[in-house]
Formats: C-alpha cells, structure tokens, sequence
C-alpha cells in the first residue's frame, strides 16, 4: 500500500501521512494507520464521522483502504499543512509567519467548522481534540478541522455528557454557556 509514497508530510499517533496523487494528478493526503488491533476503533470513528460531512472548514474525505491489516483514509490534499508548523513552539528555524488577518480568518472558519460539527450535521460530531495540529490550511489559508480519530458521535436529540470525566464536565459547561445559563462552574 506505500509502495508509492515518497512524501511523509506528517506523523501523529495514529500513523503517518503521505502526499500523493490519483490517476488524474490530483493531489491527495494518505493517513495511513499503524496495524494494530488498538486503532479499529479509531478508523472506523473517522470514517463514520467525516464521512457524514460536507462544510468548507471541515477536510474532505475522499475515500478510504482497508489491505488486510493495513487501513488508509484518503483526504483532499492540504498545501499549506497544520497550524503548528506556524506556531511559536515550532522548531523550524524557517517557520513562516501569519497576519493578525489571516490569523482572525484561521479563527473564524475553525468555529464555523465547529459550528457546523455542533450543529449543522444531522449527528452532532463532538471532536474532543481541536489543537493547532489538527487545523489544516488549503493555498488560501482557509482552515479545515482534521483528525477525527477522538470524535464522538451524538444523535442530536439523545446527547448526553457523562460528568464524571473533566473533559466531558467542561464540554458541557460550555454547552450551558451557549445555551444561555447563567450558572457555569468551570
């Protein structure tokens, strides 16, 4: 399955992702998951909650692999990769720099990707990893929630947050903090 992938543009704890390309020339990004039983979970919550998506901040699954243990998912190719490689904690001497605008207009379509995810999906799709490595960014900067390996999935009608885990409990003050209470405990 990598025979053909040169280009490694990424690694996470999943696997690794490769650049490559279709039979018409068009650019892809390959995530290619580590073989392991562990991670079947993963790549069946990424399958069943991108695939359900269709938002302009929000990357485009394009299909996904399955070669015996092996599992790939097949992504629109983002040129101007993550958002960490322009953060200040970035190593590379080379790291390029944002604009305020640009970086208000990174800002805007992460919470319009996460609106939609709350909100427009016809199952709300609850990320629980927003970081700068999962924001990718296309030729236009204009930015895309990747990386749904964590994602829940949640009918809209039957979400329900167990209280007993922190990240849960701040999910949900926050929930009551956009649905207009007044009391929050964070």
């Amino acid at each position: 399955m990598t025979n053909t992938f040169k280009d490694k543009s990424g690694q996470g704890g999943y696997g690794f992702v490769s650049k490559g390309k279709l039979l018409n020339g068009h650019p892809i990004a390959v995530k290619l998951l580590k073989a392991s039983q562990e991670n079947g979970e993963a790549f069946i919550n990424e399958v069943a909650s991108i695939s359900r998506t269709s938002h302009v901040n929000v990357v485009t699954l394009l299909g996904f692999s399955f070669e015996g243990k092996q599992k790939a998912l097949i992504y629109e190719f983002m040129p101007n990769g993550s958002l960490d490689k322009f953060t200040l904690n970035n190593k590379d001497k080379n790291n390029l720099w944002l604009t305020w605008e640009m970086l208000y207009q990174i800002a805007i379509g992460i919470a319009l990707g996460l609106q939609y995810l709350h909100r427009g999906c016809n199952t709300q799709i609850l990320h629980f990893d927003i970081k700068p490595h999962n924001i990718l960014s296309d030729e236009s900067f204009c930015s895309k929630i990747s990386n749904f390996g964590l994602a829940k999935l949640c009918p809209k009608k039957e979400c329900h947050f167990n209280f007993r885990s922190k990240r849960n409990y701040r999910v949900s003050c926050l929930r009551s903090l956009e649905l207009g209470h007044k009391r929050s405990f964070i």
